[in-house]
């Protein structure tokens, strides 16, 4: 999601800010390629709006957060980028869990320095629900950024699933959430979704309302 993102944003003219925590820099401008070719559009016309940090390779950087964030600064000083991707947060704390709620807070006030509208990736948690906040990267992140957006999988092993989403047992049903969003309100009921091979989203109805 956050690839198409990037991709979009830059075809539209922005200067996107893509920190790669977890794949090398030359796989992901190859994965940005498809993701463009996929969207329609060609990569050639504004690959230069998308500047990289590649801190997938780069120990210093994905280690240590005051280097990376002032290598960030530079990039947004010098390309006045808008938009700022981590891909992923969780990288930046995965041998250092007990100090995840310190990265991401300075990661957050660092965005809201430099007025960054930015996406930050969070690897799962495998022992919380799939739909939950603290699934999506712990308290650490669903307590501090302004929203959090959880996508998840789920295999349809019962005829109440199928009926519940109109799918044949043995589908997988591709889920999406937002848990909460601050500043702004957003529709809080769960909606039933079909996205047609024109790309069109069909809203089928609305199976539930979450408190």
């Amino acid at each position: 999601m956050v690839e198409q993102f990037a991709v979009k944003q830059a075809s539209l003219g922005e200067k996107v800010a893509f920190v790669t925590v977890e794949t090398p820099a030359n796989f992901l401008v190859a994965s940005l390629k498809l993701r463009a070719q996929a969207m329609g559009l060609r990569f050639e016309n504004f690959e230069d709006n998308l500047i990289l940090i590649d801190a997938a390779s780069s120990t210093r950087l994905r280690e240590n957060l005051p280097d990376l964030l002032s290598t960030l600064a530079y990039v947004i000083q010098t390309y006045k980028t808008n938009f700022t991707i981590i891909d992923s947060v969780t990288g930046l704390f995965e041998t250092k869990e007990m100090l995840a709620r310190n990265v991401v807070r300075r990661i957050y006030n660092f965005m809201k320095k430099w007025y960054q509208t930015s996406l930050l990736v969070s690897q799962k948690r495998s022992g919380h629900e799939e739909l939950t906040a603290e699934a999506a990267g712990g308290y650490a992140v669903g307590h501090i950024v302004d929203g959090t957006m959880v996508l998840a999988k789920e295999l349809i092993d019962s005829t109440f699933k199928a009926k519940l989403y109109g799918k044949e047992v043995g589908d997988i049903v591709r889920l999406f959430r937002i848990d909460g969003c601050r500043m702004c309100g957003h529709d809080t009921r769960t909606h039933l979704l079909e996205i047609t091979e024109s790309g069109l989203v069909v809203i089928k109805g609305v199976i539930s309302k979450y408190r």
